[in-house]
């Protein structure tokens, strides 16, 4: 199965992930973890979001490829990709389609202000989830990214709230 962790900057995705590998004994997929590794030490201030999205659809490309591995294992994939916009999303449920996959979207709704404390915490005290430096400008910028998950998304989702 493919499970689909969805949610705003500091809603806690990436440690639902790491519980849910626990629980179900997933392997997760987290764009920060790939681009902080593979992609930030080449950033230079120049590069913006155009960059970014480039670099997240190159390594996307390969972690399909991992995903139909696990799924002939029959190991979940736990996809921790941000997966702020429907479009985004779609792309996975087409993929978990064509190739008869299950797919589970968990939805993690948590209020703002709660997110960017959040946030504030694990920039000062960078422990396990950090990966990078969220600004105030980064997360005021999500705040009108992100695409909150649509009724047909969430008929079949685990909703998650505070």
């Amino acid at each position: 199965m493919i499970h689909l962790i969805v949610g705003n900057t500091g809603s806690g995705k990436t440690t639902y992930s790491n519980q849910l590998k626990e629980k179900i004994k997933g392997i997760i997929f987290s764009i920060d973890k790939w681009n902080n590794a593979l992609f930030i030490p080449d950033k230079t201030d120049k590069d913006g979001l155009e960059w970014f999205l480039e670099r997240i659809e190159r390594s996307e490309k390969l972690i399909l490829d991992l995903i139909s591995q696990l799924e002939q294992s029959g190991t979940d994939s736990i996809l921790d990709l941000g997966l702020s916009k429907a479009e985004h999303r779609q792309k996975f449920r087409n993929f978990a389609n064509t190739n008869g996959y299950e797919i589970k979207l968990h939805y993690l709704d948590i209020p703002k202000e709660t997110r960017l404390q959040r946030v504030l915490k694990r920039n000062s005290e960078k422990g396990d989830t950090f990966e990078f430096e969220v600004t105030q400008e980064n997360f005021d910028f999500m705040e009108t990214w992100f695409e909150k998950p649509t009724e047909k998304e969430l008929k079949i989702a685990v909703l998650i709230h505070e």
